[in-house]
Formats: C-alpha cells, structure tokens, sequence
C-alpha cells in the first residue's frame, strides 16, 4: 500500500467516525465543507484523528483553508507532511 493510500484510508476512517456513518471510496473531489457539511469543530476533529493514525503532525500555522477543501487536497497536505520526514504507521 502507497503512503498515498494510507493517506486516503485514514482520511475516510476518520470522516467516518466525524461523520458516524460507514465512509467508503469517496471521490478525491468529494468537497469537506460543500459536500460533507463539515463545520469547524468537527475539522478540527478530523484533523486529530488523521494526525494519530498517520503520525502527521499539522502545523496551525502552515494550515490553509485550501488544504481543507477536498478529499485529495487534504490528502495531498498530509501526504506532503509525511513526505517532509514524518512518520507513517
């Protein structure tokens, strides 16, 4: 499995434990505010459950709304977290 793919998995595990629903195969487009209706609270959340899954660490300050737009653009910024020398489980 591609740290990319340890990336997406995580991601869904923990949008469905945010969500409380079963979260499979979402679209990398798949929009975390548009189409998820997260708020920020529940990002907040998400990002503590993806960083204790891939051993990531989110720098608030370094954190763009950007990065929070889609599926694949959070993939994306973690990926680039665990790329800079990160830990991956």
């Amino acid at each position: 499995m591609t740290e990319r793919h340890v990336v997406l998995r995580a991601i869904e595990e923990a949008l469905a434990e945010v969500l409380e629903r079963e979260v499979r195969d979402l679209p990398e487009d798949t929009g975390l505010f548009d189409d998820l209706r997260l708020d920020s609270s529940s990002v907040l959340e998400l990002l503590l459950l993806v960083e204790e899954s891939t051993g990531a660490v989110v720098d608030p300050e370094n954190l763009d709304i950007d990065h929070l737009r889609t599926v694949r653009s959070f993939a994306d910024y973690v990926a680039g977290l665990l790329h800079e020398g990160e830990a991956v489980t």
